[in-house]
């Protein structure tokens, strides 16, 4: 509270006057009267009086202060999740809210000003016809990149190059970004039967069974 001291007919007076400027470490109160603030760890429990200073109470578990303030209420301790990625890297006390750290498989997508991360997601997988440029960091995600002419990768992860059919071979199935080419043997490709002699005598017995001969 401010406090203004007057001399009326050679006596010294003291009132309280309305805070409308405050100092940097106090607080203005709903009546417009200037009161020192709560130190980190603490809050407003009562506001100062003519009589006496701010009243403050320590911060219970599972809440923190900061910071010198006027508040009626401590910040709630933030929570580390392990399914959002994230889990605790420092507890909270009376004076620092919760550290989060970043998991592993995941990055951090925010970050909140003495508390860590507050909101991690999972590095990308690079899709077939991709390969893995950059690896994914606690910071930044996976950097994928298309495979180029000749090469392909079937599960997002390195490009290989096709496969080249040697002379014996012949090429089945063309190559894509996301498959291999396909080689198959030459001679398989031309089938020759053998016809076995008795067989070959039936056929002709029966041909000239048709034709009368026989």
């Amino acid at each position: 509270m401010l406090y203004h001291v007057f001399v009326v007919f050679g006596s010294a007076a003291v009132f309280a006057v309305p805070g409308l400027c405050c100092r940097p470490q106090e607080y203005e109160t709903t009546d417009r009267q200037c009161c020192p603030m709560c130190q980190e760890g603490t809050v407003v429990r009562k506001d100062c009086t003519f009589e006496s200073s701010t009243g403050c109470a320590p911060c219970r578990t599972g809440s923190y202060m900061n910071k010198p303030n006027g508040l009626t209420s401590c910040l709630p301790c933030s929570s580390c999740g392990s399914g959002q990625g994230l889990f605790t890297q420092q507890e909270c006390t009376r004076i620092t809210n919760t550290v989060c750290g970043v998991s592993d498989g995941y990055f951090c997508k925010s970050y909140s000003d003495g508390s860590g991360c507050s909101f991690a997601e999972k590095h990308s997988h690079c899709a077939p016809g991709q390969r893995i440029k950059a690896l994914g960091t606690k910071t930044t995600d996976t950097e994928c990149e298309d495979c180029q002419r000749g090469y392909y990768s079937q599960y997002g992860v390195n490009c290989t190059a096709w496969t080249i059919c040697s002379e014996a071979q012949v090429k089945t199935e063309e190559g894509s970004p996301n498959k291999d080419v396909v080689c198959g043997n030459a001679a398989s490709r031309h089938h020759y039967y053998t016809i076995p002699p008795v067989l070959l005598l039936s056929l002709v017995f029966v041909g000239l069974v048709i034709k009368g001969v026989v």
